[in-house]
C-alpha cells in the first residue's frame, strides 16, 4: 500500500473517531439534560415529601422537646428552690450580722473612747498621788489605810484579836496583834520613798541597776531604823521579831531586784518583811490559832463539867448505897418478924381453929421469908474508875491553868 493510502486511512479513522466523540458527547449532553430534568421531578417530588414529613417529625420533636423542657424546668426549679432559700436566709444573716457588727464597732469606739479617758485620768491621778507621796507623813497614812484594809480583809477586826495605834513607852507600833496567853505581835509599817518608780521607766539597765539598789539601800535605813526601836523590850509578851508592813508589792519586789540578800538581812536583825499577800496569811494563821484556842477552852469547860457530874454521880451512888443497907435491914427485920410468926403466932392460931373457936372460914396467911437479895453496881469497879478520871481531870485543869 501506498502512504497515501496509510494517510486516507488515518483520516478516516481520525474523522470516524471525532464523529463518534461528537455524537458521544451529544448523546451524552441529551441524556444529562434528561437525567437533570428526571432528577429534578424526583427531587421536587422527594423534596415536598422529606419537607411534609421533616415538618410532621419537627413538630413531633417540638411537642417532646416542649414537655422535656417543662419537665426539666420542673426539675432545675426542685433544685435551685432550696439554693435560692439558703441564698437568702445567708443575704438575710449577712445582714443581720452587718448590722451586729456595725453596733458592735459603734460600742467599742464607744468603751475605747472611755478607757482612754479612763486611762488618761488614771494617769493624771496617778501623777497626782506620786506628787503627794513625795510626803513621808502621807506615805504613812498611806501604810496606815492600807495595814487598816488587809487586817479586814483578813477577818482581823479591832474589836477581836488586834489593837491599832498602842504606845507603850516612847515606841509607837503601828499595830498590835493579839494571841492566846498574851502572846502579841507587832507590826510598823513603812513606806519607804518612790523614787524608784523612775527606774520602772527608764530603758538604760545601768541606771535602772543603780536606782533599785538606791531604793534597796533605802528601805535597809528602815529597817534598821525599826530594829533600833527594840519593841520587843517594850512589850515583854511580844515575840522577838517585828513585822514591817510594806503596803505595795512593788515597792518589795523593786528592793529584792536591787539587793537579793535584802530578806536574810532584814532576819538578822529580828525584822519580818512583808506585803499585803503575806499578812494576810500571817492574820489568817492567827485567826485559826484563836479557833483552836477557843475550841481548847471549850473542851476544858467540858471536861470541868464532865469532873463535876462525876462527883455529883458518886454522891448519887453513895445515896444508893445507904437505901441498900436500909433496905437490906428492912429485910432481915421482915424476916425476922416471920420467923417469930412462925413460932409463936401461927401455932395459937391453928390451935383455936381446931377448937372451932376462930370466927370465919379463913385460914392463917402462910407468911414466907425474903429470899432475893438487892442489886448494885460492884463496888470494886468504882475505886478503879474514880482515882484514875480525876487524875485526867486534874491533869487538864493544871494544862489550863
Amino acid at each position: 500500500m501506498t502512504p497515501l493510502a496509510y494517510f486516507l486511512i488515518a483520516l478516516a479513522f481520525v474523522l470516524g473517531l471525532g464523529l463518534a466523540l461528537f455524537l458521544a458527547r451529544q448523546a451524552k449532553a441529551q441524556m444529562s439534560e434528561h437525567f437533570k430534568s428526571l432528577s429534578f421531578d424526583v427531587l421536587q417530588s422527594n423534596s415536598r415529601t422529606f419537607i411534609d414529613l421533616a415538618k410532621g417529625e419537627l413538630e413531633k420533636a417540638q411537642l417532646s422537646m416542649t414537655g422535656e423542657l417543662a419537665q426539666r424546668q420542673e426539675a432545675i426549679k426542685t433544685l435551685v428552690e432550696p439554693l435560692k432559700q439558703q441564698l437568702e436566709t445567708y443575704q438575710k444573716r449577712l445582714q443581720q450580722s452587718e448590722t451586729v457588727q456595725a453596733s458592735t464597732l459603734g460600742e467599742l469606739k464607744k468603751q475605747l473612747e472611755t478607757l482612754a479617758l479612763q486611762s488618761q485620768s488614771l494617769a493624771d491621778e496617778t501623777q497626782q498621788f506620786r506628787m503627794v507621796l513625795n510626803s513621808s507623813q502621807a506615805r504613812g497614812r498611806w501604810g496606815e489605810e492600807t495595814l487598816r484594809r488587809v487586817v479586814e480583809a483578813a477577818g482581823m477586826s479591832a474589836h477581836c484579836d488586834f489593837t491599832e495605834q498602842m504606845v507603850a513607852g516612847d515606841a509607837k507600833p503601828d499595830l498590835i496583834v493579839r494571841l492566846p496567853r498574851d502572846r502579841v505581835i507587832i507590826v510598823d509599817a513603812k513606806v519607804p520613798d518612790l523614787d524608784f518608780l523612775s527606774a520602772l521607766q527608764t530603758a538604760d539597765t545601768t541606771k535602772r541597776a543603780d536606782l533599785l539598789a538606791a531604793h534597796a539601800r533605802k528601805l535597809k535605813d528602815t529597817i534598821k531604823s525599826l530594829a533600833d526601836r527594840d519593841y520587843p523590850k517594850q512589850f515583854p509578851s511580844a515575840f522577838d521579831h517585828v513585822v514591817l508592813f510594806v503596803p505595795a508589792e512593788s515597792l518589795f519586789s523593786a528592793a529584792l531586784e536591787g539587793d537579793h540578800d535584802l530578806i536574810v538581812w532584814a532576819t538578822s536583825k529580828k525584822i519580818m518583811l512583808a506585803t499585803p499577800a503575806s499578812l494576810i496569811a500571817l492574820l489568817r494563821s492567827v485567826s485559826l490559832f484563836w479557833q483552836q484556842h477557843a475550841q481548847t477552852e471549850n473542851t476544858l469547860a467540858i471536861a470541868e463539867a464532865a469532873q463535876d457530874l462525876y462527883a455529883r454521880v458518886t454522891t448519887f451512888t453513895e445515896h444508893f448505897e445507904n437505901i441498900r443497907d436500909g433496905l437490906e435491914k428492912a429485910g432481915e427485920a421482915f424476916n425476922k418478924s416471920v420467923g417469930s410468926y412462925e413460932r409463936m403466932v401461927r401455932p395459937a392460931g391453928e390451935k383455936i381453929q381446931k377448937l372451932r373457936a376462930a370466927v370465919g372460914e379463913k385460914e392463917l396467911a402462910d407468911v414466907r421469908p425474903l429470899d432475893s437479895t438487892l442489886r448494885l453496881a460492884p463496888s470494886s469497879t468504882s475505886p478503879e474508875i474514880k482515882p484514875e478520871h480525876a487524875q485526867n481531870l486534874s491533869g487538864i485543869s493544871r494544862a489550863r491553868q
